[in-house]
C-alpha cells in the first residue's frame, strides 16, 4: 500500500448541496478513479489534536473496519463493524508505516481503490472544506476541487431536504427530522459563508481548484475538461453520462447526463422573501465576489421577527440530532462559523 507522501487522492469539497456528489459521480466514471461514499473521516474519526498518536494494532484494525463499513454499507445505514474486523486486521498487519489514524485512512482508500480495479482514490465528503490545511499537509500530492453554488439555491435544496428520506430507500426516515431541524436560512447561510472562507485561505495553492456549479451545468464539457486537466486525467465524453439522482424533492430519474435546469432554481419560487433576505444580508459580500446578483425584496416586519425568534430554537433542537456526527462539537462549530 502506498504511503501518505506518494498517494494522489482527490478531495471534492464544498457546502452540502453544492454539487460535490455530481462531480464525484463524473470522476468516478473515469477508468482510473474510484469515488468513495462520504466517509466523514476528518470530522468524525480523526482528532487533529492527537496528531500522529500511535494506535495499537486493535485500534488500527477497528478504525480500518469502520471505514470499510461506511464505504460498503453507506454512512447513514452502517451495519456491524465487527463483520469487517478479519479483513481489516489482515490489511493492517501488512502495513509498513506507523499505525496512526492518518496512515490507516491512507491505507484504506488505497486498498479499496485497488480492490475496485482502479488507481486514483476520490473522497467527496463536503465538510472536508474545513480540513484542507490538514489534508494537504498529510497528502502533499493530493488535489482538491472546491464546489461553489449560489447560496439561495443551497437554501432551497436544504429547505426541501427533509423530503429526501421518503424518496430514497437508503436513507433512514429519522433523517427527515434532523434535516428539518438543521434548516434555518441564517444557519445555512452562515455555514455557506464559513465554508467559502475556509477555502479562500488556499486560493494561491496550485493543488486547489475552484468550480462554480452554475458553470458546470451550463457548460459541462468545457468545465469537466478543465477539471480533468487539473487532475492530469484524460477526458472522455462518457464522463458526462452520470445518473440524475439525489434531488431533495423529486424521485430519482432513470435519465443520465448533467441537468442544466438545476441552476438558479430559487428564482422560480420556493423561498420566502425573509429567507432570501437573511441569505443576502449575511452573504452579500461573497455573493458579489462570485457574481451572484442580489434580488431586491420587500420585507414584512412580522416575518422578520418570527424568523429571528425561531433561529435559536431550531439551533438548540438541532444540536442533539447532530452530536454523533462530530468528534468534538466545540471544534466543529468553531471551524464552521469562524
Amino acid at each position: 500500500m502506498q504511503t501518505l507522501e506518494k498517494l494522489r487522492p482527490i478531495f471534492i469539497v464544498g457546502n452540502s448541496r453544492s454539487g460535490t456528489t455530481l462531480v464525484g459521480r463524473i470522476l468516478g466514471s473515469h477508468q482510473t478513479v474510484f469515488t468513495f461514499e462520504e466517509l466523514h473521516f476528518f470530522e468524525e474519526l480523526w482528532n487533529p489534536d492527537q496528531g500522529s498518536t500511535v494506535l495499537s494494532l486493535e485500534e488500527a484494525s477497528y478504525l480500518f473496519a469502520r471505514l470499510i463499513n461506511i464505504q460498503r454499507n453507506g454512512y447513514l445505514t452502517q451495519g456491524n463493524t465487527a463483520d469487517f474486523l478479519s479483513e481489516s486486521d489482515r490489511c493492517v498487519r501488512e502495513l509498513q508505516t506507523p499505525l496512526n489514524a492518518l496512515s490507516i485512512f491512507a491505507a484504506f482508500i488505497d486498498y479499496e481503490t485497488k480492490r475496485q480495479g482502479k488507481t486514483r482514490p476520490c473522497e467527496q465528503t463536503p465538510q472536508n472544506t474545513l480540513y484542507i490545511g490538514e489534508i494537504l499537509q498529510a497528502f502533499p500530492e493530493a488535489r482538491v476541487i472546491h464546489m461553489i453554488r449560489d447560496p439561495r439555491d443551497i437554501l432551497l435544496s436544504q429547505k426541501r431536504r427533509w423530503k429526501r428520506p421518503f424518496l430514497a430507500s437508503n436513507i433512514p426516515k429519522t433523517e427527515a427530522i434532523r434535516y428539518w431541524l438543521n434548516y434555518h436560512p441564517i444557519t445555512i447561510t452562515k455555514l455557506w459563508q464559513g465554508n467559502i472562507n475556509s477555502v479562500k485561505r488556499f486560493a494561491d495553492d496550485s493543488r486547489v481548484y475552484q468550480v462554480k456549479f452554475e458553470d458546470l451545468v451550463a457548460n459541462p464539457k468545457q468545465i469537466v475538461t478543465k477539471i480533468c486537466e487539473f487532475l492530469n486525467l484524460s477526458y472522455d465524453d462518457r464522463l458526462l453520462q452520470v445518473p440524475q439522482i439525489g434531488s431533495s424533492s423529486t424521485r430519482d430519474s432513470s435519465k443520465s447526463g448533467i441537468d442544466g435546469s438545476k441552476a438558479q432554481n430559487w428564482s422560480s419560487g420556493g423561498l420566502r422573501n425573509i429567507e432570501i433576505y437573511w441569505c443576502q444580508k449575511f452573504a452579500q459580500t461573497l455573493m458579489e465576489e462570485y457574481d451572484y446578483e442580489l434580488k431586491a425584496i420587500a420585507l414584512n416586519p412580522f416575518s422578520l421577527g418570527l424568523s429571528l425568534g425561531a433561529f435559536p430554537l431550531k439551533l438548540a433542537l438541532a444540536i442533539p440530532f447532530n452530536l454523533k456526527r462530530v468528534r468534538n462539537l466545540k471544534t466543529a462549530i468553531v471551524r464552521r462559523l469562524s
